[in-house]
């Protein structure tokens, strides 16, 4: 009976455009909303990205925090559904449903048994497309986020890290957790999110992600049936100020704790440009797990950090690369000094090929791990379809990961590590 009704509304809809590429099928609904299935029998599990062109990139220094607190609120009530009844709901089909905000988008994110996919994709929808965004639940959810954004000032890690970001960005929305800022929070209105959510929540600002226990023929009939009524329409296009011209900087905190943090860090490349390959591998090299260079030489040999890593965020527009340590409040000296070697080292010294290797490997296993899920498959296929790259931009992106040389590490590192700004948050002395 599934079958029959998918094949009906196939012929009922004939200008749906679909294609097929590495086992994934890629739908364009005639509105604009953007359908991606990966059928995965392994297991008789569903899972669900719905992903909205939204996150702290369309947001301003007046509303920075409004795409999460949106998605909290969306998950906490449906034009039929209150929020307990959404968790009971998603309980019952033995899987779960969540929302949230990020950096370049925001996500409705949902598991089931595939035997409840129908029922789950019904729910998802609400959530998309009727939510209530209760007026009496909003005030507790902003408090709760605000609560949030107090803590984080509590916690020397998540010091050094908004002060990072603040001196990388300036005015650019990078520059803020996508939890917000407190007094953006406490100015919002229930009218502006509503507004917001009709600005974003349409059409070609929209990917359906679907991976699991399915055929893609039903749930491209579904879909089509369920989100194929939306008006067409186009989000607004970001247009965020560039970031200030990085400089070397060094700025000190004081939060009380009992380590010390030390976070250097450099702006780096979009996803889209050529070294987006060879700065990921050079971030696996320097603070890939044990085998990086930071765990290995300022953690085991040196006994300078009991903390390390380095992290290359993957961006639409100018990501950063972030090297940090926690270390002792009295090894601060040391550990900076140690830190700053270990860059200029990598920028000076030829990467032996062994070590190379072992950074690609790392790198690649660790995407690999991450891919073992149908959640996180559906959050693939969703975001880097939202990014502008396609579904089969990791396969590119695997094979310029081999391609890359040691000369590449030294060259990419030179460029985006030569010049860094400093932050240390270290205890009351």
């Amino acid at each position: 009976m599934i079958l029959r009704v998918a094949l009906l509304l196939a012929l009922l809809i004939p200008s749906i455009a679909a294609a097929q590429t590495d086992g994934v099928t890629r739908t364009k609904l005639p509105n604009g909303l953007t359908l991606l299935v990966r059928e995965n029998p392994i297991a008789p599990v569903v899972a669900f990205s719905v992903m909205v062109k939204m996150g702290t990139r369309t947001e301003t220094p007046a509303t920075a925090g409004i795409s999460n607190l949106l998605q909290l609120l969306m998950v906490r009530g449906t034009d039929k559904l209150g929020g307990e009844e959404i968790v009971e709901a998603a309980d019952r089909m033995g899987g779960s449903i969540d929302a949230y905000g990020d950096a370049d988008y925001s996500e409705v994110t949902a598991t089931a048994l595939s035997k409840h996919w129908q029922e789950m994709l019904e729910l998802v929808t609400a959530i998309a497309l009727r939510p209530s965004l209760p007026e009496g639940t909003f005030g507790p959810v902003r408090d709760f986020l605000t609560r949030q954004i107090r803590n984080r000032g509590d916690k020397p890690s998540d010091v050094a890290m908004d002060r990072m970001r603040e001196a990388l960005y300036g005015s650019h929305p990078y520059a803020w957790d996508p939890t917000g800022r407190r007094e953006s929070l406490e100015r919002l209105t229930r009218d502006a999110l509503v507004a917001y959510y009709r600005a974003h929540y349409v059409p070609e600002g929209m990917v359906v992600a679907v991976s699991g226990q399915v055929k893609a023929a039903e749930v491209q009939a579904q879909v089509a049936r369920l989100f194929g009524g939306m008006p067409a329409g186009k989000p607004p296009t970001p247009s965020p100020p560039a970031p200030p011209p990085l400089a070397a900087t060094r700025q000190v905190f004081t939060v009380p704790g009992a380590q010390a943090q030390i976070v250097m860090a450099g702006l780096a490349p979009a996803l889209t440009d050529k070294d987006y390959a060879p700065t990921k591998v050079l971030a696996s090299l320097l603070g890939g797990g044990m085998a990086g260079r930071y765990f290995s030489e300022l953690r085991d040999k040196q006994a300078l950090a009991y903390t390390t890593f380095a992290q290359y965020a993957t961006r639409v527009d100018t990501s950063a690369f972030v090297n940090l340590l926690g270390t002792a409040p009295e090894n601060v000296t040391k550990a900076e000094a140690a830190l700053r070697s270990e860059l200029a080292r990598v920028q000076n010294e030829p990467v032996p090929a062994e070590e190379l290797a072992i950074a690609k490997a790392y790198l690649l296993g660790s995407q690999a791990m991450d891919r073992r899920t149908n959640q996180r498959q559906a959050w693939y296929l969703a975001f880097y379809e939202v990014a502008g790259v396609g579904p089969e931009f990791l396969d590119r992106f695997a094979a310029d990961v081999k391609q890359v040389t040691g000369a590449d590490l030294q060259r990419v590192a030179r460029r985006y590590l030569g010049t860094v700004r400093t932050v240390i948050v270290e205890p009351p002395k």
